[in-house]
């Protein structure tokens, strides 16, 4: 049968005392004004510590709490609002915008259950079986696809077609388990795929501008996808079947093998042009994002389009836009008043690297990273962190190229969705309470940096990066 999810009280009492822990932080920031930050880093310091915890512990929904940012920084004057609103122009939330479109096509014309059905055919290895296949088509789009956020919106609706044919209800652990396979999948391992998420793009350009170091597909491949990609990938399996246990049907019922529909037909050109404009992004140069539009618009055109002209009156959640463009606003937010680099400067100056001791300045980079990612997520790590691998290389003696890929490691075991925008995409197009979206992110990361990393050393070791 399936098992509906049911949250204990505790979680709930928790879920407020680090609330209301985070408010009294947020307070004393704002007057006590620590580490020498001025009136408008102390005020935005506090700001973000306060909406970062109320995106964790999910007490007011997600939506209005990307509302209270947008409002509390123009009240507090923290910034200027090019930078507080900065998300909704952006790359990424267009990437979304497009993709919500798309899935609503995948949706509405039946393209969605029909993919959801071959799945389902193939997907015979009982529940196990599902999940890791869910999994394994999020890890192989990554090659294909550089955007996490649009490989998820474009998965979703194909993720929750596949979870109602194979029996699993909205809310039960089966739907759960389907959904969250596919939102881990196709954004955690990514991490050991160069091109595959933001944070390596950030990481690729940063390296190149402030040290003139390179990285490559290949070198970068092998150092990182063995454990970031694969082993990670058999994590996420594990983790969310013995979180989220149930037991698919595999019945027939509903499904149909007449032949596509005409709007079918286009939408699957629509997407395989996509995806091959998509693919050759180094060739053409024109992001991901444009891309997602313009198959967004031409699913909407009149005559051969495949969506009816009222698809904005209720047919697609526009909650997606919002908490990205917040998600966003905060990054842009910590940049301009210079938050991220007192934090991670603080946190390097408390560290003492010192030469031939390679295994300690692993740890503590990947622990530093860790801890600024609180604050600044992601994508920010790269930005604030590359500036300072050149002292940390110099004083551990290490190469600068060895000290800029560590961080891809440490970014790579996020703990709470807000520091990974597209699993609260998942959750907010998938209907995944934030709960639960946060129990799977702290087995995967906590596994990831309790365990992964260590093979990750070992593994660096083994190729001659360290000693």
């Amino acid at each position: 049968m399936n098992g509906v999810v049911r949250v204990p009280m505790d979680v709930f009492r928790l879920r407020h005392v680090v609330a209301a822990a985070a408010g009294a932080a947020a307070l004393w920031i704002a007057v006590a004004r620590p580490f020498d930050l001025g009136v408008s880093q102390a005020n935005s310091a506090a700001l973000i510590v306060a909406v970062l915890a109320l995106w964790a512990t999910a007490i007011i929904p997600e939506i209005l709490t990307s509302l209270l940012f947008f409002l509390l920084a123009m009240l507090l004057v923290v910034a200027p609002a090019e930078v507080v609103f900065s998300g909704f122009h952006s790359a990424a939330n267009w990437t979304v915008f497009g993709g919500l479109v798309i899935g609503a096509a995948v949706q509405t014309t039946g393209l969605g259950a029909r993919i959801a059905n071959a799945f389902a055919r193939r997907f015979t290895f009982g529940y196990a079986g599902v999940i890791a296949g869910m999994v394994t088509v999020g890890v192989v789009l990554a090659f294909l696809m550089p955007s996490s956020m649009g490989r998820i919106v474009l998965l979703a609706p194909i993720a929750m077609a596949l979870a109602e044919r194979l029996g699993f209800r909205p809310g039960s652990n089966g739907y759960l388990g389907v959904v969250l396979a596919m939102g881990f999948g196709t954004s955690s391992p990514a991490a050991g795929i160069l091109p595959a998420n933001v944070p390596n793009l950030v990481l690729m350009g940063g390296a190149e501008s402030v040290y003139g170091v390179v990285l490559t597909y290949g070198p970068y491949l092998l150092l990182h996808f063995p454990t970031l990609g694969v082993l990670k990938a058999l994590v996420i399996v594990g983790a969310i079947v013995v979180m989220f246990p149930d037991r698919p049907t595999f019945s027939d019922q509903g499904t149909t093998d007449a032949p596509a529909s005409a709007d079918e037909k286009r939408l699957g050109l629509f997407l395989v042009l996509a995806l091959l404009a998509w693919m050759t992004d180094f060739a053409h140069q024109v992001s991901p994002a444009w891309i997602a539009l313009a198959a967004a618009l031409a699913c909407m055109l009149p005559v051969i389009g495949v969506l009816p002209r009222t698809i904005f009156a209720g047919n697609i959640n526009f909650v997606p836009i919002f908490l990205t463009a917040a998600i966003l606003g905060v990054g842009a937010l910590v940049d301009h008043v210079g938050l991220g680099e007192i934090i991670g400067r603080e946190l390097h100056a408390a560290v003492a690297f010192e030469p031939g001791h390679d295994v300690m300045t692993f740890a503590a980079v990947i622990l530093i990273d860790t801890v600024v990612q609180f604050l600044i997520t992601a994508p920010g790590i790269a930005a604030v962190m590359v500036p300072l691998s050149g002292s940390i290389a110099e004083a551990s003696g290490l190469p600068v190229a060895t000290v800029l890929n560590m961080h891809a490691v440490g970014y790579s075991n996020y703990l709470l969705p807000y520091q990974m925008g597209p699993l609260l995409i998942v959750g907010a197009v998938c209907n995944v309470p934030n709960a639960q979206l946060t129990r799977t992110c702290l087995a995967v990361g906590l596994t990831g940096l309790l365990v992964l990393t260590p093979v990750s050393y070992l593994w660096w070791r083994f190729l001659g990066y360290l000693n």
